[in-house]
């Protein structure tokens, strides 16, 4: 006896085909796993506050609130800028363990020696707001300008790291400190994947349209940070790809695209480290030209 088909009933007959997974989007997120993996074994490591040296009084520096502050030498000025390395969401300093080396190996290349001063900042999970949270980073920055002895600093922030950093700068007159900013899959433009967002308050304003993202969009005249944003086709917490560019007339920004790879990886991925060094060691001055384009992309 010959088996005839069935036939698919209606409503199931017009179902889109679920998507083929590309061999990209494949490897990304094979890659995202073993990230994960590898960084939950080094999480609790993060959790307590990284060391630092005690600010030796040796002078007062104008405009820092009375904060002291070391002398600049020629070895703090001969110095490339302080980093400052920022975390995400429910994160911590242990997401930067790979870049962290990266950076400071790069400032012993080909001879110059040129030492690069580093720290991580924890910002406590239980932060309710982005604004608060810039004002905290602000107060840390000035700390390690006294510290220090320079005037400016780096950023690195990660995802929420960067949010919160852009706010600083643009929204509480940190351009004035920042010198570089470099964002690593950050909602400049909100995002619509955003995870426990009816629970936290400070996760509803990632997303688009929140009260924080429209501040961002305000103008900023005159802001003296360059920013530095490196996004991913494949990162699939920005939703759209397209929100972790920084899109603002008023702002000095290159958005620098990544492919292969995605959310997590972007921290850690020794490509993005390369590209994180160039970014830093690019001299920020009134003869600096950005690509035509206001963009780049690495592989």
């Amino acid at each position: 006896m010959k088996l005839l088909p069935l036939p698919l009933p209606p409503l199931l007959s017009r179902l889109p085909r679920p998507p083929r997974l590309s061999s990209a989007l494949l490897g990304a997120t094979v890659l995202e796993l073993a990230v994960l993996a590898g960084h939950l074994a080094v999480y609790p490591f993060g959790l307590t506050p990284e060391r630092r040296p005690p600010t030796r009084p040796t002078g007062t520096e104008p405009g820092s609130g009375g904060a002291t502050a070391l002398p600049a030498t020629a070895t703090t000025v001969a110095a490339p800028p302080p980093v400052v390395l920022l975390h995400g969401f429910i994160d911590n300093r242990s997401v930067f363990l790979l870049l962290r080396r990266a950076l400071i190996r790069n400032g012993h290349d080909h001879g110059h020696h040129r030492h690069r001063h580093l720290e991580s900042l924890n910002y406590s999970p239980l932060t309710r707001d982005i604004r608060a949270a810039a004002g905290l980073l602000g107060r840390h920055v000035e700390e390690i300008c006294a510290r220090t002895g320079h005037h400016r600093v780096d950023i690195v922030g990660h995802s929420l790291g960067g949010l919160i950093a852009r706010y600083y700068v643009q929204r509480l007159g940190g351009d004035r400190r920042v010198r570089t900013l470099v964002t690593l899959g950050t909602p400049h433009g909100g995002t619509a994947v955003a995870p426990g967002a009816g629970i936290h308050p400070i996760v509803r304003q990632m997303r688009a349209g929140s009260s924080v993202i429209e501040e961002l969009r305000a103008p900023a005249p005159g802001c003296r940070t360059r920013f530095v944003s490196f996004w991913s086709e494949l990162d699939q917490v920005m939703v759209p790809a397209e929100t972790a560019c920084v899109d603002h007339p008023d702002l000095d920004a290159v958005n620098v695209r990544v492919t292969g790879i995605g959310h997590l990886a972007l921290p850690v991925h020794p490509t993005v480290a390369a590209a994180i060094r160039e970014a830093l060691d690019a001299p920020v001055t009134g003869a600096d030209t950005a690509p035509a384009d206001g963009a780049a992309s690495v592989a």
